[in-house]
C-alpha cells in the first residue's frame, strides 16, 4: 500500500476522467488504510477544523450517511442544506461564492453536473460529486475496494461485467474507472441502451493506455463469460419514473439470475448493485410495479434487475460495498481536503 508521492489536496472530485490510474488506486488504497484505522477503533483527526456543506437534489440514503459519518470519523463538520435559494431565488454562482467563504468543501448530488462544475468554479473550495445524472465516481471506488478485497487481486486483473442499462451514471461510471485502472469491463444491455459513441470513444482511449478490454453487447450470456463481477443496478433511474414499462420491455431479459451468475465460469463471481434493489415486494415501488406490470411481464414477485436468490447469496457483497462507500469517500474527503495522512 503505497501513499506517498500523491498529492490531490485542494482539487475538486467530480468524475474518474481527471485522474489517472495511479491516483485512483491511491485513493482505494487510502480507503482501505482509513477503514482499517476505523475498525481499530482509533479517534481521527485528519479533518479538524474542516467545515463541508452536503446540498441535495436528489434522494439519498448511502450517500448522505456516508459523507456525514466519514466528516464526523475525521473529526469535520457536516451541514446538510436543505430548501435551500440556490437556483430559485439565489444564482448558482453566488450561492456558490457564499459557500465557498464558509465552507472548505462543498458535496453535491443532483441532475446536471455543470451545477457541480459551477459550484467549483465560483466557490473557490473542493466540489464532490455525490451523483449527476452522468456520472457517480464515489460508487466506483467503494465498488473496486470491494472487489479487490473479495477477489483478493489487482483491479487490473479482473474482469467486470454489468448487465443493464448500458447508459446510465453508474454503467458509465464504472466503464470510465475501469478504463482508466486496466481492469477488463463489458456491458450486456438493448442496442436502445448502448453508450454513446462519443462516450466510447473516450473510454477507448483510456484503455488503449491501460490495456483495459472493452465490450458492448446484446447478449448478457457474453458479456459475463469469465468474469470476476456482475454488477446491476434499477432499470429506470432517478428523473426517469414515467419510463418504467419502457424499461421494463427492453430489460425483462437482462435479469440477473442465478443462472446468469454460473454462467461465468468462475465459481467465485461476486454479485455487486448500487443499491437501492428491487429484488422481492417489500417497497412501495416494487409493489406498484407487480400490480400494473406484474402479469405483462412476469414480475409478481418484485424482482426486477436481480432475483432475490442472487441477492442474498453468498456471493452477494452489495451491503459491503455500502459500507465501502463511507470508507472511500472518507478517502477522498482526507485526499483533497488536507495533506495530512
Amino acid at each position: 500500500m503505497n501513499l506517498k508521492g500523491i498529492d490531490l489536496k485542494g482539487r475538486s472530485f467530480l468524475t474518474l476522467k481527471d485522474y489517472s490510474k495511479e491516483e485512483i488506486l491511491y485513493m482505494i488504497d487510502l480507503a482501505a488504510q482509513l477503514k482499517a484505522k476505523k475498525k481499530r477503533g482509533e479517534v481521527g483527526h485528519l479533518l479538524e477544523g474542516k467545515n463541508i456543506v452536503l446540498i441535495f437534489d436528489k434522494t439519498s440514503t448511502r450517500t448522505r450517511c456516508s459523507f456525514e459519518v466519514a466528516a464526523f470519523d475525521e473529526g469535520a463538520h457536516a451541514t446538510f442544506l436543505t430548501n435551500s435559494q440556490m437556483g430559485k431565488k439565489e444564482s448558482i454562482e453566488d450561492t456558490a461564492r457564499v459557500l465557498g467563504r464558509m465552507y472548505d468543501g462543498i458535496e453535491y448530488r443532483g441532475f446536471d453536473m455543470k451545477v457541480c462544475e459551477d459550484l467549483r468554479d465560483y466557490s473557490g473550495v473542493p466540489v464532490f460529486n455525490g451523483l449527476t445524472d452522468d456520472d457517480h465516481p464515489t460508487q466506483v471506488l467503494a465498488d473496486f475496494l470491494t472487489a479487490r478485497e473479495h477477489l483478493d487481486k489487482p483491479l487490473d486483473e479482473m474482469k467486470m461485467a454489468y448487465i443493464g442499462d448500458g447508459r446510465n451514471n453508474v454503467a458509465m461510471a464504472l466503464m470510465i474507472g475501469a478504463a482508466k485502472v486496466g481492469m477488463d469491463f463489458a456491458i450486456g444491455t438493448p442496442r436502445e441502451l448502448f453508450p454513446s459513441e462519443e462516450f466510447m470513444s473516450l473510454v477507448d482511449s483510456y484503455a488503449s493506455e491501460s490495456g483495459s478490454d472493452l465490450m458492448v453487447t446484446t447478449d448478457p450470456y457474453e458479456a459475463v463469460e469469465d468474469a470476476d463481477v456482475i454488477y446491476t443496478d434499477v432499470w429506470v433511474s432517478m428523473g426517469e419514473e414515467d419510463k418504467m414499462e419502457e424499461r421494463i420491455a427492453l430489460l425483462r431479459n437482462y435479469q440477473v439470475t442465478m443462472d446468469l451468475m454460473n454462467a461465468t465460469g468462475k465459481k467465485t463471481t461476486l454479485f455487486e448493485h448500487c443499491l437501492p434493489s428491487f429484488h422481492d415486494l417489500e417497497t412501495v415501488v416494487s409493489r406498484d410495479v407487480a400490480a400494473k406490470y406484474g402479469e405483462k411481464y412476469d414480475l409478481k414477485s418484485g424482482e426486477m434487475e436481480v432475483t432475490d436468490e442472487v441477492f442474498r447469496c453468498p456471493r452477494s457483497v452489495v451491503f459491503d460495498e455500502a459500507e465501502n462507500r463511507m470508507h472511500t469517500i472518507k478517502a477522498v474527503l482526507v485526499s483533497h481536503l488536507t495533506d495530512k495522512r
